[in-house]
């Protein structure tokens, strides 16, 4: 069959390098895609968000599976436009309603709905305009530091972490004032949890679900974890621990109730769901939920899935998941993310990537990467995650550093420490 995926990463990437290897597959396109993304399927000059051409797209490439990468098409809806379609009828999309979307899309949303089905997340209150004075009232009652979040989509930059409370006041203010426009409109305070964060993820048919490999991304620019956050520096599959007895727990008391709480509350849901969590002790618990795929969590959970995507896709599309056996590569698998020199900040884009050529033993999954004629240019702040299998992290550490060292383009720029914080 043809398939679209719709997105521009190393996420929609690796989903296409996945689903190439499926006999299932007949031909793919990407929606916009990038210079990886061309060299395995065809890439369509269309917007993530620009429903009425990828409806057009699809029919004119005859397209039977759409999988929707990133979180803003979901959250505006794309899935509730495909089902109003008649012409999209018979079209199968991989993601939640907007309804369930707001899983993402509103951090209020997410914890109420946390709330109600008992899984386990900080304590928190939401405040809006009208209620400043009981949001600095809450604040006091917690221990430093504060966390702030916007209620909305934000770009990822709507989480505040704060030490010192009347910082955090005048943060709140700045929120609720526009300092993430619209979606500051409400704003979540957390207690914060102290931990080790990790990420699972499945995908539902709405009623079963289906494991994925676990993973940890690196947010922090700098080495040690220092410095600005950003979109991802690097991940680790698997997470050394999350041990059986841990991923049970994350199981039995946060998958499984989520998925009931879907079923109940009527959600139209059929897609990825990504589990934000944080170790506290033994216990788990849940920092966000995301409707979609991590990045650059995917680079390292699809190598490592060794099932058929595509019959995973079609049975989570006809809801019927349940049953399905997960098979897993044993092997770690590292990625380090290639960034723009000056990012998350400024940095400057055009400069052509070289050495591609060089690389051996490693998978190379394109993000901010462009095609001008026969060359490949940056055209981003992440440009490359560099992906390696090792027989445990310092193996595949090493394979990704050293293919990493091999690709060169002006201000270049890597984390050579992704995965070190989880050696004994």
């Amino acid at each position: 069959m043809n398939i679209l995926i719709v997105g521009s990463g190393g996420r929609e990437h690796a989903f296409g390098w996945h689903l190439k290897r499926s006999p299932l597959t007949d031909k793919l396109f990407f929606a916009p895609g990038n210079a990886g993304t061309a060299a395995i399927g065809e890439n369509l000059s269309i917007s993530a968000n620009d429903f009425d051409a990828i409806r057009y797209a699809v029919l004119k490439n005859d397209i039977k599976l759409v999988i929707v990468g990133p979180e803003e098409p979901l959250v505006r809806g794309i899935v509730d436009y495909f089902k109003s379609e008649p012409s999209l009828s018979g079209i199968k999309i991989i993601g939640p309603d907007s309804k369930a979307a707001a899983l993402e899309g509103s951090k209020d949303f997410a914890k109420q709905f946390m709330q109600k089905y008992n899984i386990p997340t900080a304590r928190y209150l939401t405040v809006t305009p009208d209620t400043v004075a009981e949001g600095r009232i809450f604040m006091a009652s917690l221990s430093a530091p504060y966390v702030l979040k916007a209620d909305g989509l934000a770009a990822g930059k709507g989480v505040l972490i704060i030490n010192d409370y009347d910082e955090a006041c005048e943060e709140l203010n700045r929120i609720l004032g526009g300092k993430f426009g619209a979606a500051g409109n409400k704003v979540v305070i957390e207690e914060f949890l102290s931990g080790i964060e990790l990420s699972m993820f499945v995908l539902t048919d709405g009623k079963d679900y289906f494991l994925l490999p676990e993973a940890k991304d690196y947010k922090r620019v700098g080495e040690g974890d220092q410095g600005l956050n950003t979109g991802g520096m690097g991940a680790v599959s698997p997470v050394p621990f999350a041990t059986d007895e841990f991923k049970l727990k994350v199981e039995e008391k946060i998958i499984k109730p989520t998925i009931e709480g879907i079923k109940k509350e009527g959600l139209y849901y059929k897609g990825f769901i990504f589990f934000g969590l944080i170790k506290v002790g033994d216990e788990p618990y849940v920092i966000e939920y995301n409707v979609r795929m991590g990045d650059p969590e995917t680079e390292v959970v699809m190598p490592r899935l060794m099932n058929d995507l595509v019959e995973l896709l079609q049975a989570t599309a006809e809801g019927k998941l349940g049953g399905l056996v997960a098979e897993h590569d044993y092997r770690t698998a590292v990625t380090i993310v290639m960034v723009s020199g000056g990012y998350p900040g400024h940095f400057e884009k055009g400069f052509e990537i070289t050495g591609l050529d060089k690389v051996d033993g490693s998978l190379v999954f394109h993000a901010g990467t462009k095609l001008s004629g026969s060359s490949i240019l940056t055209d981003g702040g992440r440009l490359m995650a560099v992906t390696s299998f090792g027989d445990d992290i310092v193996e595949a550490s090493e394979l990704s550093r050293k293919n990493a060292s091999l690709i060169n383009y002006e201000n270049k720029y890597y984390r050579r420490d992704i995965g070190f914080d989880l050696l004994d």
